[in-house]
């Protein structure tokens, strides 16, 4: 496996659990997250404290991860997909959840981590405010 892609297979595995603290050995100084709504954050504990407001839990399935051509050592993307699974706040159950993730990998550490998830228009539809 490509070592950016292990990198951030291994950062999200960490992420899930959730053990962000375990998961900062794997990001830069200058980490820039972008959660959907374009919430901006700078550390993994911010994405779990996150996390722990929008949903009672939640893990993330892996499916594929690309790393897209052209990289290098010094610098590669990477995209992590797959579906999320867990509880809303109320307990109700849900999983086949798309997601997307976006990795901006530089010198062996994770510099940008972009995330974009079906999560909200999910919760329109339960709100009433959006039809399937």
């Amino acid at each position: 496996m490509n070592p950016a892609a292990k990198i951030v297979e291994e950062y999200l595995r960490l992420l899930m659990i959730p053990d962000p603290e375990a998961a900062r050995r794997y990001v830069g100084p200058d980490l820039e997250i972008r959660f959907t709504g374009n919430r901006l954050m700078r550390a993994p504990a911010e994405c779990a404290a996150f996390n722990a407001k929008r949903y009672k839990w939640v893990k993330k399935q892996f499916g594929l991860t690309h790393v897209a051509e052209g990289g290098t050592e010094d610098e590669s993307v990477v995209y992590q997909t797959g579906t999320l699974y867990g509880e809303w706040p109320d307990g109700m159950p849900f999983e086949g959840n798309r997601y997307v993730d976006r990795y901006v990998v530089r010198r062996g550490k994770i510099a940008r981590m972009e995330v974009w998830n079906d999560s909200a228009e999910w919760l329109l539809l339960r709100a009433g405010l959006a039809k399937p």
